[in-house]
């Protein structure tokens, strides 16, 4: 049904050929499909199955409307036609509610539409490249924050009208069924009535009208769902279903890299999926779902052990180690104590008028550094430079960075750590400070120079323009789809904590980007001048500029 072998373009690429819509929809019905046959034979069993556009396919064939061999060629037989529709459509994600986006479509209905409404503010819109952009327009100059999808068509909209018929004809043949388990419909947002699914005519509808997953969402919770399971090969709708939620539900990616944790270097270059999904089973079982252990468990060497029939003692055997950059009172050691994640201790050179400052890095004291990976090693981000170098200078009235040199990098140890050193050299006759930035293994290997540079006092340098206008007049938006990415290629591999680059615009040669340090890296943010993973984002928008290789 296909013009490729599936299983090789999945598994062995080209990238490229995959990223066709052609081998894409397939490709997601195989992977849901597969993953919830998994799920299932560990004894979780749906109470309702909802699903998002070619989810929601999948989603009738394991409820038994449709048969394998008839899922297999309605999905083929609808990417097949998507992909000989002309390119040239665009998909908007908007950052508001449905009704504040409708009123921009009015008297345009024949080239956009909603594709999807997602979440309470999360709507797709959909259609014409040149009308789309227009509207995108309108919402930046509103406020509204917008990205542009990476796609080749414009699904869910009137571009999809010219394969209509082509389609109803290639469903007409296929044999449909009532549903075993409830299904929840994207087109009318509730659980499918009767007849419904069975009618060829309401996958041809599907096609052409937008995913109400929101309201699915409510449906689904409605009908007394309380934990839900993404069985895909991310955790997107896990992050849009819990925009709907407000109550005690439990979302769970079963396939999710939200589920990944970052411990070690390893981890924080490859995903690994087989300890995403045991995971997720772990936390399924916790929130009192069903799930076969045993069958699971039934190839490998386990078994069951008595636990302690004592009270458990809450005292810790081993001597702790206070693993925390600024902690501990340095006084007692004759130095003077900084409050810093990344430094410790100050003192002052004897005979001068220089300051050392010294700190220890672990990934155990600063475990968000693990998310800043180059060519596979866990590196000190250059922002990090900059904020040390900040720090020091406020310390000793000269809190303006004037330049600062890179030379070698910081790479981080997997295991221990490193001790950090930075000396602020007395005040010269032009009234500068000289700064370095030196490391050491805590082996006892030589100290290595990492950065050097100048401070000077604040009022020295010229004060910088602020914009009045956000987003700039005139700047047109630009999608950040896929940025991260693009990165990745060409060997920086940013984790969540550095994923901070939410919206970006450009205007002439330049780019402007919108940056957000992530929830997950606010702890202890107060005590950072610019914590280091915002200041690096706001680089990133080089990614988008054109200067990647």
């Amino acid at each position: 049904l296909l013009p490729h072998s599936l299983r090789e373009v999945m598994f062995a690429g080209p990238a490229e050929v995959l990223d066709e819509t052609g081998m894409t929809q397939p490709a997601l019905f195989a992977f849901e499909v597969a993953l919830f046959r998994l799920v299932e034979s560990l004894g979780v069993r749906p109470d309702v199955l909802a699903g998002h556009s070619v989810g929601e396919i999948a989603a009738a064939h394991v409820a038994g409307v449709l048969s394998l061999v008839d899922a297999c060629a309605l999905v083929a037989a609808r990417a097949r036609l998507m992909q000989a529709l002309p390119s040239g459509g665009a998909m908007l994600a908007v950052a508001a509610s449905e009704q504040d986006v409708l009123p921009l479509l009015a008297g345009r209905e024949d080239e956009v539409g909603i594709a999807a409404v997602n979440g309470p503010s999360a709507v797709v819109v959909s259609g014409a490249e040149k009308t789309v952009e227009e509207i995108a327009q309108a919402l930046a100059e509103k406020g509204v924050r917008t990205r542009r999808l990476r796609v080749s068509h414009a699904f869910h909209s009137p571009l999809m009208e010219p394969m209509l018929a082509d389609f109803r004809q290639a469903v007409s043949s296929l044999v449909f069924n009532e549903p075993l388990i409830p299904v929840v419909s994207n087109v009318t947002g509730h659980v499918a009535e009767p007849g419904l699914l069975a009618d060829p005519a309401y996958w041809v509808r599907h096609v052409r009208e937008a995913v109400r997953f929101a309201d699915g969402v409510s449906a689904a919770r409605a009908a007394g769902a309380t934990v839900f399971v993404e069985v895909g090969p991310d955790a997107t709708l896990t992050a849009l279903a819990q925009q709907t939620l407000t109550g005690e539900e439990v979302c769970v990616p079963a396939g999710g890299r939200g589920n990944a944790k970052r411990g070690q270097q390893e981890e924080a270059v490859a995903f690994d999926e087989g300890r995403a999904f045991v995971a997720a089973l772990a936390h399924l079982h916790t929130c009192g779902v069903t799930v076969d252990w045993e069958t699971y468990f039934a190839n490998v060497p386990a078994r069951h052990v008595e636990l302690p029939t004592y009270v458990f003692q809450h005292r810790h055997y081993w001597i702790p180690v206070r693993d925390r950059a600024g902690a501990g009172d340095m006084n007692g050691a004759g130095l003077g104590t900084v409050d810093h994640p990344l430094l410790s201790a100050v003192t002052e050179v004897a005979g001068g008028e220089s300051l050392i400052f010294s700190g220890r890095l672990s990934l155990g004291a600063q475990p968000w550094l693990a998310d800043h990976v180059v060519n596979g090693a866990v590196v000190l981000p250059g922002a990090a430079f900059v904020e040390l170098a900040l720090q020091v200078g406020a310390e000793a009235g000269c809190g303006s960075l004037e330049e600062l040199t890179i030379g070698v990098p910081l790479v981080v140890p997997v295991a221990g750590g490193a001790r950090l050193q930075v000396l602020l050299g007395g005040v010269d006759e032009d009234g500068r400070r000289s700064v370095t930035i030196h490391s050491c293994a805590e082996d006892g290997a030589d100290w290595v120079q990492h950065a050097q540079g100048a401070l000077v006092a604040a009022s020295a340098l010229e004060s910088i323009e602020r914009m009045e206008q956000w987003p700039p007049a005139g700047a047109q938006p630009i999608s950040v789809d896929g940025l991260y990415d693009d990165l990745a290629r060409v060997g920086l591999q940013y984790g969540p904590v550095f994923q901070g680059v939410v919206a970006a615009w450009r205007a002439g040669g330049e780019v402007y980007a919108e940056v957000v340090l992530p929830e997950q890296g606010r702890v202890g943010v107060s005590r950072f001048g610019v914590h280091p993973a915002l200041l690096d984002a706001a680089l990133h928008g080089i990614g988008l500029g054109g200067l990647l290789p």
